[in-house]
């Protein structure tokens, strides 16, 4: 329908995963103050209220890797059902992106089978680093090879780096750290060649791209000055116009125009955070959106919407 939004970042907790997450070691997540709580119906209510038509549901940073790799793929697998589940019983309402236990490779790659031939997911979520390994690192370029081989959709959301405590000074990592680890990911991904091995991985980053609009001219530089690779190879620029962004966050008025300008609009989605960022904040969020200047023609919301029913054909379909 016209004039709503569709969430492709949007999130869900269970008492079992938060159980595990805690004995793994996370009872501040990434700094946070603590866990949020999530409710089926407090999500569609939310919904409603904003006028966003179908979510994305997802599993947030932490993950589900604490340490143990036949824990991960128990959690990741429960975490998996229980998301599929709610499609089900809600199919034009929500959609399901399927957590990977990474960075245990085969795991992730028996789940990724499950998760999108039984369970109909319409994507998979990682984060942008596996326990301080990057999107990168050699040792993923198996997973990465069957993601472009299926053109799956891959949402990365971000993560803390390694030893956040170096540089978070006590901070909430959410309110810089992920902005800086998902830059952090992009350029691995750009100056290890896997956008252009893997070109038909549709990659989705959150938050406007964190600090990509600034710093793709100066990642170039390093590309062709320092770095050695070949001026007739794909620009920065070329390769992550091709990504996906959603505006989590804090869109207007700021990062949504440096987004458009450094990259076009044809692949801004739209994303809320919900149920991480309280619903006060996301109300003053799609408030910034609707009363921001509109693109030429259309609207945010019917721009974003449309973009992500390109991305994600089978939202299209249940319009239909």
């Amino acid at each position: 329908m016209p004039d709503e939004l569709i969430d492709v970042h949007a999130h869900f907790v269970t008492d079992s995963y938060v159980a595990a997450a805690k004995a793994g070691g996370h009872t501040h997540p990434d700094g946070m103050p603590g866990w949020p709580s999530w409710d089926v119906d407090d999500h569609l209510r939310f919904m409603d209220e904003n006028r966003i038509s179908t979510s994305m549901l997802s599993i947030s940073s932490p993950g589900t890797h604490f340490g143990d790799d036949a824990a991960a793929r128990t959690l990741t697998r429960e975490v998996n059902d229980h998301a599929a589940g709610l499609v089900r019983a809600h199919p034009s309402r929500f959609g399901h992106f399927a957590s990977l236990p990474l960075p245990d490779v085969e795991g992730s790659l028996t789940e990724l089978a499950y998760a999108l031939d039984e369970l109909g997911s319409d994507g998979v979520a990682i984060e942008t680093n596996a326990h301080g390994h990057y999107l990168g690192d050699p040792r993923f370029e198996p997973l990465w090879a069957e993601l472009d081989r299926r053109r799956a959709v891959v949402f990365v959301h971000p993560t803390s780096p390694v030893r956040p405590e170096t540089v978070a000074v006590g901070r909430p990592r959410p309110m810089l750290e992920f902005i800086f680890d998902s830059t952090r990911a992009v350029s691995d991904l750009v100056l290890n060649g896997v956008l252009t091995r893997y070109a038909g991985v549709q990659w989705v980053f959150t938050h406007g791209g964190g600090a990509l609009p600034l710093l793709a001219d100066r990642m170039e530089l390093f590309r062709t000055a320092f770095g050695g690779s070949s001026p007739d190879d794909p620009s920065v620029q070329e390769q992550v116009s091709k990504l996906w962004f959603d505006i989590a966050g804090t869109p207007f008025p700021q990062q949504v125009p440096a987004l458009e300008k450094a990259f076009g609009a044809e692949r801004i989605l739209y994303g809320s955070d919900y149920c991480w960022t309280p619903d006060g904040a996301l109300a003053h969020q799609i408030a910034s959106i609707d009363k921001a200047d509109q693109p030429e023609a259309t609207t945010w919301r019917n721009l974003t919407s449309a973009n992500a029913k390109r991305l994600i054909p089978r939202i299209a379909r249940n319009d239909a």
